[in-house]
């Protein structure tokens, strides 16, 4: 929990299918937001914290044509390349308690039926994907699944190769993960820890999430004040909170239009970054390479 009481949760952007970017002059109306905030907030502090609002997410996404996926990856898999991947069996998935996994002396071969991929855990997907990936109208995304099972840090890999090998959405992809994520030198297992001394690199990152910090640390409060006008314990304020700031009143406590939006400087931000992202330098050469 953090100060104030509220759990700091990662937050996702998935639009949903639509035939064509919308509007510039429409506010979008088929927006899903999802909390992510179980298997990173139980990890002593491995938090992602966004840095705008939902309402800046919100009018940058509405002028992108909606099969976007905003996902880091690369066909690089290294050392990996050369070697049988190895199998693993979790007894998490049957036992109530939790307990470390162990191997098994199989291994599995690279496959020949389609190619790896890898990348961040983290992205934004569309929802014209995810449908594709859980009805499966062809054998694809189940095929990439039984591939993955039983193995360590599926997730950064698993919809990277289902997107890069489908040729449906393979020129939908975006090469980014749209976080701000800086590693110690030399670089350990995970990332390095967020702090004060890191804020300006964040901001002029121009990304909208930044990971990982410790739990507490002085700069998500900073964060939270400079950057998301958040009073502790409150939600993020958006164009549909009318309410007062005085005296530390959260202003979303009145609730006006809820079809408003009014973006802050962070849309901005994350505008720069969007049109460097989809640049004719870094859009179509960097996908599925």
């Amino acid at each position: 929990m953090r100060r104030g009481g509220a759990p700091r949760r990662k937050l996702f952007l998935v639009p949903k299918v639509s035939e064509r970017s919308c509007d510039r002059e429409s506010q979008p109306r088929d927006v899903s937001w999802a909390h992510d905030g179980g298997e990173h907030a139980s990890r002593g502090g491995d938090f992602a914290k966004g840095k705008l609002s939902g309402t800046d997410l919100l009018h940058i996404f509405s002028h992108l044509p909606r099969d976007l996926n905003f996902i880091d990856h690369t066909s690089n898999i290294g050392w990996k390349a050369s070697q049988k991947k190895p199998v693993i069996i979790d007894p998490g998935l049957y036992l109530n308690k939790k307990s470390d996994v162990f191997w098994v002396t199989q291994r599995r071969s690279i496959p020949t039926a389609f190619k790896l991929f890898t990348g961040s855990a983290w992205m934004a997907l569309s929802r014209p994907f995810i449908d594709y990936c859980i009805w499966g109208w062809d054998n694809l995304p189940r095929t990439v699944l039984m591939y993955y099972s039983n193995f360590l840090s599926s997730p950064e890999g698993y919809f990277h190769t289902v997107l890069c090998n489908a040729e449906e959405f393979r020129n939908t992809t975006v090469n980014s993960d749209l976080h701000f994520i800086t590693w110690d030198n030399p670089p350990k297992q995970h990332p390095h820890h967020l702090n004060l001394g890191d804020m300006d690199r964040m901001v002029n990152s121009n990304a909208p999430f930044a990971r990982k910090f410790r739990r507490e640390d002085p700069v998500l409060d900073k964060i939270d004040e400079e950057l998301l006008n958040r009073g502790s314990g409150m939600p993020t304020p958006g164009g549909w909170c009318i309410g007062s700031h005085e005296n530390g009143t959260d202003p979303c406590a009145v609730i006006g239009d809820t079809d408003v939006i009014r973006p802050g400087p962070g849309a901005r931000r994350l505008e720069s970054l969007v049109t460097s992202l989809l640049s004719t330098e870094n859009f179509r050469p960097k996908q599925c390479k």
